[in-house]
């Protein structure tokens, strides 16, 4: 089936008591059992919830992969993924992953015996050599959050099989509609499904897909022995808006083309970042592993003082944290997602001061140029 056909009917059906089309909301904590040892599959909400199954097997179609493992978070996630390693082992990361990746991994996970070594990825040479003798599992982000850095999902894949390791991607900022990484060989797919999955700013939920039985078999048995689940209701919001996704992401990646095409012209912008662009330093990359480039752009100002005069004075954008949602909003990563990364760890993959990153929305786009526009006056 095509992309949106899947998104609006892959793991849901007509409910067989009453014939509702849309799937139900099973906001229930117990099953009742017929008698001892006797039951219908079903004992305990945190372990079986049909709403959040039909979720998990929606977003493993659209991410063409077998297996879709819901969690309470994206950061519950990546919490989960490292069930997959143990002390003494190692993990290669990218430099430039989410914030909040990096300090559950950096500033938690090694106070467990789990060795990171933070890498630039974008260039496949620095992987062989960032390899060690108790290195399990590989872990990127493209494009990375906020310097919309790629790396090429193939080379990252073919490297995994080859010394045996886990390869893990973040999709979060494509999602499923322009990116499917399980498609070039990588074992398992992240996303914080609070962005894009969502789109509407009102849950918080992550989600992990993969193709391998075994990989499964353990996030499952994490899941339910963890107990990091969305609720019910939220997986029915997802459900929800996954049957939008396609037409939502076209809008936001229209948008986001439009506006870095009026940013890479304005005086007062000394840098734009957008994978769209054919300044982009990885545009043909891009166009290989991606269907589209996405609702995010990222912007470097002349100076300190022209960035906090621009979240000062937007009206449309609004100041606020995550990204992903149907409104369009402006974040300065340096003080709000990434604040836990040190400063010069920061600016070593161009996260500056002056950045500025931008999720764009799907509203007007006369409405949004004219806003930046203002802002940046």
């Amino acid at each position: 089936m095509g992309f949106s056909t899947d998104a609006i009917h892959a793991g849901q059906k007509p409910d067989l008591e009453t014939g509702a089309v849309i799937t139900p909301v099973y906001m229930t904590s117990t099953y009742a059992q017929d008698e001892l040892g006797v039951n219908k599959g079903l004992t305990y909400g945190r372990t079986h919830n049909f709403t959040r199954a039909a979720y998990e097997k929606n977003i493993a179609v659209l991410e063409k992969g077998k297996y879709g493992i819901a969690f309470s978070s994206g950061v519950a996630s990546v919490n989960a993924l490292m069930s997959l390693v143990k002390a003494g082992d190692h993990v290669i990361v990218g430099d430039n992953v989410y914030g909040g990746t990096y300090r559950l991994l950096e500033l938690v996970m090694k106070d467990y015996g789990i060795e990171f070594s933070w890498i630039d990825t974008s260039d496949a040479a620095n992987l062989p050599k960032a390899l060690k003798p108790n290195t399990k599992m590989v872990m990127i982000e493209t494009p990375t959050n906020p310097v919309l850095t790629l790396t090429d999902i193939k080379a990252t894949a073919d490297f995994a099989k080859a010394n045996n390791l886990i390869s893990v991607v973040d999709n979060t900022f494509m999602s499923p509609y322009f990116q499917n990484p399980l498609t070039f060989g990588i074992d398992i797919v992240l996303h914080s499904a609070t962005k894009y999955i969502n789109g509407h700013s009102d849950i918080i939920g992550g989600i992990l897909v993969t193709s391998s039985d075994k990989i499964y078999e353990r996030l499952k048995y994490i899941q339910n022995a963890a107990g990091a689940i969305p609720s019910p209701f939220d997986c029915w919001l997802c459900l929800r808006s996954t049957k939008t996704l396609a037409v939502r992401m076209d809008r936001h990646n229209y948008n986001a083309i439009k506006v870095a095409e009026y940013l890479e012209k304005h005086p007062k912008v000394e840098k734009v970042i957008y994978p769209g662009l054919k300044s982009h330093a990885q545009h043909k990359l891009a166009k290989k592993q991606m269907r589209g480039f996405g609702g995010m752009v990222s912007f470097v100002t002349k100076n300190h003082e022209q960035a906090l005069s621009f979240f000062r004075k937007v009206k449309v954008f609004t100041l606020a944290e995550s990204l992903g949602g149907v409104e369009s909003l402006v974040c300065h990563p340096a003080t709000m997602t990434h604040a836990s990364v040190p400063k010069e760890k920061r600016e070593s993959f161009g996260l500056t001061d002056n950045l500025i990153r931008l999720s764009v929305g799907i509203e007007d786009i006369e409405d949004l140029i004219a806003d930046i526009d203002q802002a940046l006056s």
